[in-house]
């Protein structure tokens, strides 16, 4: 009876510390979960902000690729970039007068070419420089070189003065058009001109024009007293 009684008169604190491990049970569990949502939220935060900073662009690509089309791509990457994912570039491509490092922007146009189309751009342009080469219409055309190019030096300068000499047309320097100066020289023999000595190198007097094909006596005759060297 004596132990009935004994825990009769301590059943309060019995309760009353079962409440408060109750309590403190009920506290402990919201502030864990309190402490999860927060380190939650730190988490999403970066995330979505990293999502805003990668903007998109539309690139359209062509010509010598695996997989030519219009392409969604980060608006950071390069023209290699793009290349890989359209699959990469065929055997017949021909790189060397793009810039394959150029940085994209949105509605640019990427024309890859093959080498036999790099081969006719370079004979028709009559042009040794990579950027005087590539066309305008392509985007991946190395512009900013192309820009320091043009700006001559006063050697450079003094050589172009010396094409024309006495007011004739220099076989070996004269471009497509002081060419088509001459009388019965037309684009097509400006062309078949500059392919002979580019192929064959530098006329050694201007007889050696009649070993050009369609120029012969009767037009050479013409000609003779209006060119150089």
């Amino acid at each position: 009876m004596k132990l009935k009684e004994k825990i009769e008169e301590y059943k309060p604190y019995f309760i009353m510390i079962l409440i408060i491990l109750g309590l403190l049970t009920i506290n402990i569990y919201t502030l864990t979960l309190i402490n999860n949502n927060e380190e939650k939220e730190e988490e999403i935060v970066p995330m979505e902000t990293k999502k805003t900073n990668n903007k998109k662009i539309k690139v359209d690509i062509k010509g010598e690729i695996n997989a030519a089309g219009v392409y969604e791509i980060d608006e950071n990457a390069r023209v290699n970039d793009l290349i890989n994912k359209a699959g990469g570039i065929t055997k017949q491509a021909d790189t060397s007068i793009i810039n394959l490092s150029k940085k994209l922007e949105d509605e640019m146009v990427i024309i890859i070419y093959s080498k036999n189309e790099v081969q006719k751009l370079k004979q028709d342009s009559n042009v040794k420089t990579i950027t005087e080469t590539c066309p305008k219409i392509n985007d991946a055309c190395p512009e900013k070189e192309l820009e320091t190019l043009n700006q001559t030096t006063p050697k450079e300068q003094a050589n172009n003065n010396k094409i024309q000499t006495n007011d004739k047309i220099s076989i070996n320097k004269g471009t497509l058009e002081e060419l088509q100066t001459l009388p019965g020289i037309g684009e097509s023999k400006a062309k078949t001109i500059i392919k002979y000595r580019s192929e064959n190198g530098s006329f050694k007097s201007i007889e050696d024009i009649k070993n050009v094909n369609g120029i012969g006596t009767t037009l050479y005759e013409k000609i003779k007293d209006k060119i150089t060297t």
